[in-house]
C-alpha cells in the first residue's frame, strides 16, 4: 500500500511510519512539525525510498489537496492530533483547531481525492483516537466499541468532536472508513512532558517526580510498538464503518507505574539510588479521570490481534531506550513548555 500518515513525526505516528516501511509499504509522512513533532523519531527510515515527508498542517486544506495530487494514497492514517490534557487546560483553542477542524480538513480533502479517482474500492479513511472520549470509569466495567461518550477535558472533548465527523463523513458522503480508539501509549521516542518519560527523566536528574493526586488514577499502558502493529492490522483486515477498541491488557495505578520505574532505574542506574525518594504528591489535574479500561474483545476475536508486550517487559526497554538516547531527549527539554507545570488554570 502506499500510506499517508499523518503526524508521522509524532510518537505514535513515527512507530507507525517505522514499522509500515519495515514491511514494505510506501509511506508519505505528512507532519507540521509542531513542537512535539521529530524528525529523529523517523530517521532509521529516512533514507529508504519507500518514504517520503511532506512539510504541511492539517489546517490548511488547500496545502492537503496538493500533498493528496503528487502522491495519491491507497490509505489514510490520521493521527495528526494535539494531545496533551494539561495544554489542553490551558490553550483549548489549539486543539479546537486541530482536532476539530484539521479533522474537518483532511476528510474533505481525502473526500475530494476519493471522489476524483473514482472511489477506489481499496481506499479507506483511518481514523486514530483515544479512550478518553468515554470520560471515567469507576472501579469496575471497561469500555467497549458501544460505549457513550462522555469527554471531560478540552482535549478528549475535541478527540470526540473529529470521532463523530468521521462517522458523519461515512454515513452522509459514503466515504470509506474505520475508527480506533487507544488506551495510553508509552514507549521509545515518547515526548517528554508525558508521565512516563517525566518520570524517567526527573529520576535521572535528582528532581523531584510529580504525582497528581494520591497517584490512583488508573490506566491501561499499552506498548507504542504494539499499538502500531494493531493499526496496521485494522487497516489492512478491517471492516469498513467499524470501530475498534486497542488496548495493551495492561491496568496499573499512575503510583505504581512510578514505583516500577524507580524500581527499575535503581538496578539499572544505580548512582541515584533509591530513585522513589524523589516521588512528590502535586495538586491533582482539574477533571482528572479516575480510571480508563479497555475491552480489547472485537480486535482480537474479529481481526486476531492483541497485545504482545507485557507492562513489566515495556517499562524495562522503555527505561533503557531513554538511558541510551539522551543526544535524542536532552534537545526537547528545552522547548516551549517541557518541564513547567500546566494545566492548573481551571
Amino acid at each position: 500500500m502506499k500510506i499517508l500518515v499523518t503526524g508521522g513525526a509524532g510518537f505514535i505516528g513515527s512507530a507507525v511510519v517505522r514499522l509500515a516501511v519495515a514491511r514494505g509499504h510506501e509511506v508519505v509522512n505528512l507532519d507540521a512539525l509542531t513542537y512535539a513533532a521529530c524528525l529523529e523519531n523517523v530517521a532509521s527510515v529516512a533514507g529508504s525510498n519507500l518514504y517520503s515527508f511532506e512539510q504541511a498542517d492539517i489546517r490548511d486544506r488547500a496545502a492537503l489537496d496538493k500533498v493528496f495530487a503528487a502522491h495519491r494514497p491507497d490509505v489514510v492514517m490520521h493521527l495528526a492530533a494535539e494531545s496533551h490534557v494539561d495544554r489542553s487546560i490551558d490553550g483549548p483553542g489549539d486543539f479546537i483547531l486541530t482536532n476539530i477542524n484539521g479533522t474537518y480538513n483532511m476528510l474533505e480533502a481525502a473526500r475530494a481525492y476519493w471522489l476524483g479517482a473514482g472511489k477506489p474500492a481499496g481506499f479507506r479513511f483511518h481514523h486514530i483516537s483515544t479512550d478518553e472520549v468515554f470520560g471515567s470509569l469507576g472501579a469496575e466495567g471497561q469500555f467497549t466499541e458501544d460505549t457513550p461518550y462522555d469527554p471531560r477535558s478540552p482535549y478528549s472533548a475535541s478527540k470526540a468532536a473529529s470521532d463523530h465527523l468521521v462517522r458523519a463523513w461515512a454515513e452522509t458522503y459514503g466515504l470509506p472508513v474505520v475508527l480506533t480508539n487507544c488506551s495510553n501509549n508509552y514507549g521509545p521516542f515518547h515526548f517528554p512532558e508525558k508521565l512516563i518519560p517525566v518520570v524517567i527523566l526527573n529520576a535521572l536528574a535528582g528532581k523531584p517526580i510529580p504525582v497528581y493526586g494520591a497517584g490512583l488514577n488508573v490506566r491501561d499502558w499499552l506498548y507504542v510498538e504494539d499499538h502500531a502493529d494493531a493499526l496496521l492490522c485494522v487497516v489492512e483486515k478491517g471492516a469498513l464503518g467499524r470501530s475498534y477498541n486497542i488496548g495493551g491488557e495492561n491496568e496499573a495505578k499512575n503510583i505504581d507505574i512510578v514505583t516500577k520505574i524507580c524500581a527499575l532505574l535503581d538496578e539499572m542506574h544505580p548512582s541515584g539510588a533509591p530513585h522513589d525518594r524523589l516521588i512528590s504528591y502535586v495538586t491533582d489535574r482539574p477533571g482528572h479521570d479516575l480510571r480508563y479500561a479497555i475491552d480489547p474483545s472485537r480486535i482480537r476475536t474479529e481481526l486476531g490481534w492483541r497485545p504482545s508486550v507485557t507492562l513489566d517487559e515495556g517499562l524495562r526497554r522503555t527505561v533503557r531506550w531513554y538511558l541510551d538516547n539522551a543526544a535524542w531527549w536532552k534537545p526537547l527539554q528545552q522547548r516551549h513548555g517541557v518541564g513547567a507545570r500546566l494545566g492548573v488554570k481551571a
